[in-house]
């Protein structure tokens, strides 16, 4: 027999309305579309005439590539230094939030006049990556072809395929060689490719908190997140540009995003930040849903991410970190380290449990064996991965003295 008694207990088990953002406030999407006013982003358009042939066996026509530079290219073309971004990063690597920009850069205080990046030197260039959603080709991108976008039909690419891109970049700006190649996390995979791809091109290499293949426990976190996206109801097989605000997947993305957001930080960070404080009084009665402050924390970095990046793309993205092998199709990872020709300033940082510094202390020490040229720096910081995007001053007494020296 129905005890009425217990409606409330049951009741307390469903999710309220509260924690999840009114529909009105999360895009289907969030990526950059052509309508949208450009901000500082130039474009540039490859493959035209022919098929632009990618490594897992896709194909794109028409590619249109969007990028920021900073400063003055040298008439000899010799002071040009390439930023790759990280996962969610984009173009936009420094300058204020703004008409086209939902963001301050990524690293606006690495680059600028008088900054570690100095402009008044340095001419900086930095590319949003083929299968992102800021103005690059990706899942967003209208097609050439036919109406509508890509969607789910966009190919996997690769960090290689991202390379092959900038590479076309830098031809179109005349820098036949960058001064240096630069690149945290995910970025820091793609200067990996560049040193190894085209060695001439690449007089310095910095490669922050990154690796030169994933690892089992970097694909399971990855993957997992893949999953959450792919489990909402919203994501509709990736076939959601249509629908209205608040339809969307943004509920897999945004879980997506406290599923990586957990990894950024270290159990340190977190405790000194949120410990066990509550949002909602737990004195008096236990509810399923009664948060602690880290819970509202994720929440909060998942809906802003939900308002800003395109699920589709979030997933192609992660599976080219999960791709990323530097030996893939070259013989071994000691042929590919043999490649480089450039000086190599490898950072870890401490607390890092995403990509451990383990793993940039062994890139040293496999392009010393091939031969090469390395230095380890460490970031000191209980700030975990995103250390890198926060511990300015760290990253500078590195890089500075590295970029004056003779490559």
């Amino acid at each position: 027999m129905h005890d009425a008694g217990h409606d409330g207990d049951h009741a307390s088990l469903a999710v309220p309305p509260w924690l999840q953002p009114h529909a009105s406030a999360v895009p289907a999407t969030g990526a950059w579309r052509p309508s949208d006013h450009p901000g500082h982003r130039r474009f540039m358009t490859m493959a035209v005439d022919r098929a632009f042939v990618l490594e897992g066996g896709g194909q794109l026509h028409d590619v249109t590539i969007a990028f920021e530079t900073w400063g003055e290219l040298a008439p000899d073309a010799s002071n040009a230094v390439l930023v790759c971004h990280a996962l969610t990063g984009d173009s936009h690597a420094a300058g204020p939030a703004g008409e086209g920009h939902a963001t301050p850069g990524w690293w606006d205080e690495m680059i600028g006049p008088g900054r570690p990046l100095d402009t008044e030197r340095w001419f900086v260039v930095c590319a949003n990556v083929l299968g992102g959603c800021q103005g690059s080709a990706g899942p967003a991108s209208p097609r050439p072809d036919r109406p509508g976008v890509y969607g789910p039909d966009f190919p996997v690419v690769s960090i290689r395929d991202m390379v092959r891109t900038q590479a076309r970049v830098a031809d179109a700006l005349g820098v036949e060689r960058w001064a240096a190649v630069v690149g945290g996390s995910m970025g820091g995979m793609q200067a990996l490719e560049w040193a190894v791809m085209h060695p001439e091109r690449v007089a310095r290499l910095v490669a922050i908190a990154t690796c030169t293949a994933a690892t089992a426990q970097q694909i399971a976190w990855w993957s997992t997140g893949r999953r959450a996206i792919a489990l909402d109801p919203k994501w509709r097989d990736g076939q959601y540009y249509d629908a209205a605000d608040g339809d969307g997947p943004h509920a897999g993305l945004a879980l997506a995003r406290q599923i990586s957001q957990v990894t950024f930080r270290s159990d340190d960070v977190f405790t000194d930040k949120f410990g066990r404080e509550p949002v909602e009084p737990l004195h008096g009665r236990f509810e399923m849903w009664q948060r602690f402050q880290v819970e509202r924390y994720l929440d909060y970095h998942g809906t802003k991410l939900a308002r800003r990046f395109d699920a589709n793309s979030y997933l192609l993205l992660t599976k080219a970190m999960d791709l990323h092998d530097l030996g893939r199709g070259r013989g071994s990872l000691a042929a590919a380290l043999g490649r480089i020709a450039a000086p190599v300033l490898s950072m870890g940082i401490t607390s890092d449990i995403l990509y451990p510094s383990y793993q940039s202390r062994e890139l040293v020490d496999g392009v010393r064996a091939a031969g090469g040229t390395a230095t380890y720096a460490e970031i000191d910081s209980p700030h975990g991965h995103d250390a890198f995007l926060i511990d300015i001053d760290q990253v500078a007494d590195a890089l500075i003295p590295f970029l004056e020296t003779t490559p």
